[in-house]
């Protein structure tokens, strides 16, 4: 690429001042009609640290113990690994779409309409708008069920509107604000996991106040895997499957949110594939060592973990280390995973705004959505998007156990409608470039994992989506609320793409033919903008350059480079 192997200037003043001109005259995206746009204000470390953190949230910290109490450890940690692995898969597929077009405004909706057709980026639009809204709901229902591991007077109602006023009143700010504020919370998150994880070490050890040496004694009493349903091998089969799908909301849209942060990176075909190779060690370090730690040092028939059946309870963390005897430790971690349910809920207000803006700046959407203020801050998309959240109230009339398993239900269900779908974008996406005469060596990234990791993702989440309720189908197990939960969000997908294919589609192919898939448009400026920032690189050496040399290898491992 020209822009990497730029020489030196021989004017550097002359030649920064021109090049800050360049990327102010390319900031105005697309067909929006409004004064201003998205600000590309999120460095590499707000990146990297946004798609890890914003997706570390109360599914791993609190859901899990569900996923334990039913499954058993051994199910439990064998769940995520293959997890691990379809999601890297998913990540690496639509970072190749991603890094080549990455567009302000972008989102995996954006790529579903400028690739497959308009009707799958209709209904991918609108999908992730709702599910978004309603996932801010389900965060502030998570840190309800926690805030209920003490005692307390005050009325869960409190609560939610303090959380909710925050939530939101952030997301109004410039996104370079709302980027490094997001920044130091998602890292308390993953410095909080490491501590854990190493508490864990400790207590496998018997270094724990009681000195009990717990090593796999839980995987002895009460046992390695549980019986679910049924009772012998299939009762087990479908411990795991449950485990399996139930284990997917920890990772839910993190792709996604790979994508939508793009859209407003700096230097995003740089950018964009570095956080794609950092986030297969930060898959296993977190979520499958997190799942591991978990089953060694919380029992499984611990009834605190499903709130005697009624849903999720207190965190598997924070049991563990109340039985462990480590006094006032329980209540620190229960307040950073309430900090990590107003974080993660931070993220998924923006993820949902984002998503109605991209609507709108393509015409799926109303134009007022796609208005910007001088920030760059889509302001009518954030009210919108925050109406959603109202429904964190539904904590006050219903067990928020209950509550919970609803929404873990419905935002399951949309994922893996978008997983599928953005395995669908990465192979037209393929064909386009073989059909176009673009070779893997001309994109910003490519994955040696692929095609195969996405065909292996497409079958892996097409039969999770269809088994996402498959309990209510056992004898007497039925139940109208899981049913509907469980199988609501394909049905409002295929009557959002089918009424529009049918009200405004009707007369254009149902998938864009190789040759007619728009790969050139944007591409110069992005080129361009990106030329622009490498020439501001080399005027301006970053501080990194000034670290002793560890201390530069850490950060670049951490991805903080």
């Amino acid at each position: 690429m020209a822009a990497y192997q730029k020489q030196e200037p021989e004017n550097p003043e002359s030649a920064l001042a021109d090049a800050h001109q360049r990327v102010e005259r390319i900031g105005e995206d697309l067909e929006v009609i409004t004064l201003h746009s998205t600000k590309r204000a999120i460095k590499s470390r707000h990146a990297q640290m946004l798609v890890i953190g914003g997706t570390i949230g109360t599914g791993l910290f609190v859901g899990t113990g569900q996923a334990l109490a039913i499954a058993g450890p051994a199910f439990l940690f064998s769940a995520y690994v293959v997890i691990c692995f379809l999601v890297f898969g998913i990540v690496t597929a639509i970072v190749e779409v991603g890094a080549y077009l990455p567009v302000t405004g972008m989102s995996v909706a954006y790529y579903g309409n400028r690739i497959v057709s308009p009707s799958l980026g209709f209904a991918l639009g609108w999908l992730y708008w709702y599910t978004w809204g309603i996932s801010v709901a389900y965060e502030i229902t998570a840190a309800a069920v926690v805030i209920g591991y003490w005692p307390t007077t005050v009325p869960v109602a409190v609560w939610i509107t303090v959380m909710l006023v925050v939530i939101i009143a952030l997301n109004f700010f410039p996104v370079g604000i709302y980027a490094e504020v997001e920044f130091w919370c998602a890292s308390i998150k993953v410095f909080t996991i490491i501590g854990l994880l190493i508490l864990s070490v400790v207590l496998f050890f018997g270094g724990g106040p009681n000195h009990t040496r717990l090593g796999f004694w839980y995987w002895q009493d009460p046992g390695a895997t549980n019986e679910y349903l049924v009772g012998g091998a299939g009762g087990r089969f479908c411990a795991f499957l449950y485990t399996l799908i139930y284990s997917c909301f920890s990772f839910n849209f993190s792709p996604e949110l790979i994508i939508i942060t793009a859209g407003e990176m700096k230097s995003p075909r740089k950018n964009l594939p570095k956080a794609a190779l950092h986030f297969i060690w930060r898959l296993i370090m977190f979520y499958a060592l997190g799942a591991f730690a978990i089953g060694v040092i919380c029992r499984s028939d611990e009834p605190a973990l499903t709130n005697g059946g009624k849903g999720a309870a207190a965190s598997p963390w924070v049991i563990a280390i109340k039985n462990a005897g480590i006094h006032a430790l329980d209540s620190i971690i229960n307040a950073v995973i309430v900090t990590s349910a107003w974080s993660s809920g931070n993220s998924v207000l923006y993820m949902s705004s984002r998503s109605l803006y991209s609507l709108a700046i393509v015409g799926n959407a109303p134009k007022i959505f796609g208005y910007c203020n001088k920030h760059g801050v889509p302001v009518y998309a954030v009210v919108a998007s925050s109406l959603l959240s109202l429904l964190a109230y539904l904590n006050v009339g219903i067990v928020s156990g209950i509550v919970f398993n609803w929404f873990v239900s419905i935002i399951n269900t949309a994922a893996f409608i978008s997983w599928v779908c953005c395995c669908v974008i990465y192979f037209r996406f393929k064909k386009a470039c073989a059909a176009q005469g673009i070779s893997d060596s001309d994109l910003p990234y490519s994955s040696v994992l692929q095609p195969w990791a996405a065909w292996v993702a497409v079958v892996a989440f097409g039969i999770f989506g269809l088994l996402n309720g498959f309990s209510v189908f056992f004898p007497n197990r039925f139940n109208a609320s899981d049913f509907l939960t469980a199988y609501i969000g394909i049905i409002v997908f295929l009557l959002i793409y089918f009424g529009h294919r049918i009200s405004v589609n009707r007369k254009d192919p149902w998938i864009r033919t190789p040759d007619s898939v728009d790969l050139k448009t944007g591409l110069a400026d992005i080129l361009t903008k990106e030329e622009s920032d490498a020439a501001i690189e080399e005027l301006d050496p970053p501080a990194k350059r000034d670290r002793s040399r560890w201390l530069r290898r850490i950060c670049t491992l951490w991805g903080w480079d």
